[in-house]
């Protein structure tokens, strides 16, 4: 972060800590200088993994960071996060048949009956937007430990607020992102209770609603189109979208405006979330839905700020951009006039010291004109691996006999590629590529996801 951050901020009489700057290294401390040994013990006496079920059942599970120590979220809240915030997501379940944990390096045979009775787990750490650097290296942290719990059987995912994984939001039919955290001292209440910063009203609070298209696909459930994100954004007109669904929180008075080119499927939701958000307000609550294209629609863009001049300059057409990146934008269509961005190839790279010094090399290129395509028969399990899959996800393997240097640099080899591809110097236009996700498996508890990465056959 920059040098005023460590300087004191005030807000309301509130000393505001110090952010994780996401673009920054990912909490490097992990696995730095820890042995497996602390970190199984300090895990065995971690009360928040002493949660009723935690490892030997199928479930979910989710923890808020909370002054450097994991706190249960109940169940009622699960799916609604805080991006000044940090938290673990651990997710329990009978997984397909994956590869058996054998002491043969490539071997690809599958015990369908032990897979069919293994419990396969995923913990993802997410972190807020506005996080600080504590809660974010203590949720890293605490990922490898609750990893080390569960005796390494886990696939560790980064998540990040801007563009988390299908495999994440597919855990939630409903996501939810608002403003505020523990550390930051604000915490969202009803918008009857709050001021706004001029202190002569009630606080705005806009809600963007919308599809994740792919999110049902992966978890499986619902049909498609079932997952929905329910996203605070700037209470300004310039927020608004003709794609996706708004809701207006006035505290007693309620609007829903929807965009020309929202669905139904995001017009059902949104009435549920209203439902939702004013059911046991203690005042009556007017709720009004309006439609883009009613005239009676500027009075939700008078309340947002818009003047007269703004409206008329706007002509009705509101396009902002969604402030979560899915992996459906990769393949959506371009806008006219519009290059497509240069996408990456699949690359596989080798993290070994076998040579007395520890060394990361390129040993397969899918780009690379009659090369061999990339698979699982190119993982040894004497060293750690790093798979780009293309941009879609980072993947780092760890072989069952890595050294203890290799297991303990893969976060730091993994960041470091991502900045190094950030800073273009792979070719490639750099962008947002410090949003990919990362995710590691070790040898013999592959996730399907790997395994298709790697085109198991």
């Amino acid at each position: 972060m920059a040098s005023s951050a460590e300087e004191d901020q005030h807000a309301g009489g509130l000393v505001r800590p110090t952010e994780y700057d996401i673009r920054d290294s990912n909490v490097e401390l992990v696995n730095s200088e820890l042995d497996h040994k602390v970190k199984h013990n300090s895990a065995a006496t971690e009360p928040a993994w002493r949660a009723g079920g935690v490892g030997a059942e199928s479930g979910l599970y989710v923890w808020r960071i909370e002054k450097f120590t994991p706190v249960l979220v109940p169940k009622a809240k699960h799916g609604h996060f805080f991006e000044g915030d940090s938290y673990i997501v651990l997710h329990s379940h009978r997984g397909a048949p994956t590869t058996t944990n054998t002491t043969t390096t490539n071997n690809n045979n599958i015990d369908e009956t032990a897979a069919k009775k293994k419990l396969v787990h995923d913990i993802f750490f997410w972190l807020g937007a506005h996080t600080t650097q504590d809660e974010a290296g203590t949720a890293a942290y605490k990922t490898v430990e609750l990893d080390e719990f569960l005796h390494g059987a886990a696939t560790q995912h980064r998540e990040l607020q801007a563009a988390p994984s299908d495999e994440f939001v597919a855990l939630f039919p409903r996501l939810t992102v608002r403003r505020g955290g523990v550390a930051s001292g604000f915490h969202h209440v009803d918008a009857l209770s709050l001021k706004d910063k001029k202190g002569d009203g009630e606080r705005l609070v806009l809600l963007r609603v919308f599809r994740h298209p792919p999110a049902a696909a992966v978890a499986g459930r619902g049909g498609p189109g079932s997952a929905v994100v329910v996203h605070e954004v700037e209470p300004t007109w310039r927020s608004l979208d003709e794609g996706d669904v708004f809701i207006l929180d006035q505290g007693n008075h309620v609007s829903v405006w929807q965009g020309r080119r929202c669905s139904p499927i995001e017009k059902a939701k949104a009435a549920q979330i209203v439902h939702d958000m004013t059911d046991g307000r203690r005042v009556k609550v007017n709720v009004e839905v309006l439609s883009q294209t009613e005239s009676r629609a500027r009075a939700v863009l008078k309340a947002l700020g818009a003047s007269d001049d703004d409206i008329a300059a706007a002509a009705d057409a509101f396009h902002a951009p969604r402030p979560m990146r899915t992996s459906a934008a990769a393949t959506a269509p371009l806008a006219a006039g519009s290059e497509p961005p240069r996408k990456r190839s699949r690359k596989l790279f080798r993290l070994s010291d076998a040579s007395g010094q520890l060394e990361f090399r390129l040993v397969g290129d899918d780009g690379v004109e009659g090369g061999e395509t990339i698979s699982r028969e190119d993982l040894v399990g004497d060293d750690v691996f790093l798979l780009d899959d293309a941009g879609k996800t980072i993947w780092v393997w760890e072989g069952s006999r890595a050294s203890t240097a290799e297991k303990a640099m893969w976060l730091r080899v993994a960041q470091a590629y991502v900045r190094k591809l950030q800073q273009g110097e792979d070719g490639a236009a750099a962008g947002d590529v410090y949003l990919t996700p990362i995710a590691k498996v070790r040898e013999g508890n592959e996730s399907a996801a790997f395994l298709r990465a790697v085109q198991v056959v």
